[in-house]
């Protein structure tokens, strides 16, 4: 048998290990192979590799096992030969400082293990927060086919009749035992109850608006983004994905065909009309780079001006994840929002979304899915802001915050890092008023991760004064299940020499929603002689650290590492 038809194996023979020797590398890759008890007619199968992120750190990703065994299911049925392999987990919050540090190191695994193993095809599983931008900016970088199925919502729990949902439920009534209205033991029956199943928080936040992003992009299969992690659809979603799977193993179609700068604008879209996370946003940014293309917050806000918010669900509504898949879904607010959308963007099924919207016309739960013409919000959930603090802009969850203080002008209250904050906030002796500005600093990804540590508690002698919001504003980000008037994401950041880090106790800042503004009330030559009493920083001697803090961009870049975004002008 000649060297040439040895190795015209199929995809085991993709990428072969170089020993100098290709018929050698087939005839061991085979024989290692069928030491796993596979049989030489399965081996000539197309390969779909199925990336699980399961770990003991993460309670999202519990239930991955059962929908690997359901993805397999559907690949074998449709004749192919899944290969389930691991990458990092990313459990939001078992991760120090915090999981978007590691976001960009999940994406570098998924695209470096798809790329280094014999695949024809990729199910990517996953759902907490960070895990689902990685897997699809790993896959686009990686051009294989890829097609994501994310692990679902958790159900809700019940406490003293009420319904509960991880997590804005869990800042409630944290909020409630700061302010001295909730006893050590009642909210230690609400920790109980905050998270009851396995899945994603159950409200809009982070992993939901990812999951309803993904679909939009066209990466997922129809219907998929809302079914809750328990519920049967589930599965019969992880069988449908590893069916569909076998079918682009054989059309070819990679990610950065389908994610395309029309389904971008969808995607954004769908976020301000979801009222959904400003983690989107960074996200969004870094799965655009990973294609060439860039999210421009001020088209942003463009699309916020032209797209409602037309789901009511927590933290700028009333209703849950599981309230959203019985009303109807994605595919519900994708029919109202059809008039704004590129209709001829393609998914990984291979239909455009206008096949999908002209073939499926259904019911839809008005108390959770509005139409387009009686919106819950006129405009878009998000809007970016800029001015001297911010010249690349931030971001204000607009749909979560406090329309009083929209047109606000009030006094700073600077915390210099995470540590001033955590040791004065609750200090009886701070000098702070409702109608101050919280600001913190160096909370951004060079000085500190990027935490999310934007949503800046009311200090304690305010909260049990009755206060509930405050205008704050910082470098940091904010969990998408949180709530209140908070300015995120700008940028630059002041650790690297950004001018939020020139704002000092008692200058005057100015939140302008209508004029899209933020700014400190200085003169340009204040800002420029504070400049020169600004401390060099100090960049991490070694290791991951020390790379992220090189070569991490700011947020309106996606916070992704500059060597992972692609040229424009690449094939």
């Amino acid at each position: 048998m000649t060297t040439t038809s040895r190795t015209r194996r199929g995809d085991l023979n993709k990428g072969l290990t170089n020993y100098g020797d290709p018929e050698f590398a087939s005839y061991l890759r085979r024989s290692f192979a069928k030491s796993m008890g596979y049989s030489g007619d399965m081996l000539k199968r197309p390969i779909i590799g199925i990336a699980t992120a399961a770990s003991g750190f993460n309670n999202c990703h519990r239930l991955t096992p059962e929908l690997v065994e359901a993805v397999s299911r559907g690949v074998l049925a449709a004749g192919g030969l899944p290969l389930p392999f691991p990458t990092i987990s990313l459990g939001e919050v078992f991760l120090s400082p915090t999981s978007l540090v590691f976001r960009n190191l999940m994406s570098m695994d998924v695209e470096e293990m798809i790329r280094a193993q014999p695949m024809s095809a990729a199910v990517l599983i996953g759902g907490c927060d960070k895990t689902v931008p990685a897997q699809l900016m790993g896959a686009l970088s990686a051009g294989v086919p890829a097609i994501q199925l994310v692990v679902g919502p958790m159900m809700t729990g019940r406490y003293n009749g009420e319904r509960l949902g991880a997590c804005t439920d869990c800042r409630r009534f944290w909020a409630r035992f700061r302010s001295g209205e909730t006893t050590e033991a009642e909210i230690e029956d609400v920790e109980n109850n905050l998270a009851v199943t396995a899945g994603t928080c159950a409200v809009m936040g982070t992993a939901s608006t990812m999951a309803c992003i993904s679909e939009t992009l066209g990466m997922t299969l129809p219907d998929s983004a809302a079914a809750p992690a328990v519920h049967a659809d589930r599965l019969r979603i992880a069988e449908a994905t590893g069916t569909e799977a076998v079918r682009l193993s054989h059309s070819g179609i990679a990610p950065n065909a389908i994610v395309t700068s029309d389904a971008i604008e969808n995607a954004a879209r769908m976020l301000l009309a979801i009222g959904g996370s400003t983690n989107g946003v960074i996200h969004l940014a870094a799965i655009a780079g990973r294609v060439g293309l860039q999210l421009d917050l001020r088209a942003l806000n463009a699309l916020s001006e032209s797209t409602p918010v037309l789901v009511n669900l927590k933290p700028t509504g009333e209703h849950y994840m599981e309230d959203f898949h019985a009303a109807g879904g994605v595919h519900a607010v994708l029919q109202e929002l059809e008039p704004l959308l590129h209709l001829d963007c393609r998914s990984v099924t291979g239909d455009t979304l206008g096949d999908r919207l002209r073939s499926r016309r259904r019911f839809v739960d008005r108390s959770v899915v509005r139409p387009l013409a009686e919106p819950f919000r006129a405009t878009g959930g998000l809007i970016a802001l800029f001015g001297n603090i911010a010249p690349n802009g931030c971001v204000l969850k607009r749909g979560a915050a406090d329309e009083r203080l929209f047109e606000h002008v009030g006094r700073a209250v600077v915390f210099t890092d995470l540590d001033d904050l955590s040791n004065r906030i609750d200090d009886p002796a701070l000098d702070v008023t409702p109608t101050d500005v919280l600001v913190l600093q160096n909370a951004g990804s060079v000085g500190a991760g990027m935490p999310e540590a934007g949503y800046l508690p009311i200090p304690a002698k305010l909260a049990r004064a009755g206060v509930k919001d405050m205008l704050r504003i910082s470098d940091a980000r904010m969990s998408g299940t949180a709530f209140g008037t908070v300015v995120l994401h700008i940028s630059p950041e002041s650790a690297i020499g950004g001018p939020l880090g020139l704002v000092r106790n008692g200058d005057r800042i100015r939140l302008s929603v209508k004029e899209q503004r933020l700014e400190v009330l200085l003169s340009d030559s204040e800002l420029a002689a504070r400049r020169h009493h600004v401390p060099s920083r100090t960049v991490p001697s070694r290791g991951y650290a020390r790379l992220y803090a090189q070569a991490v961009l700011g947020p309106e870049l996606g916070c992704d590492f500059d060597f992972l975004r692609a040229n424009p002008s690449d094939p």
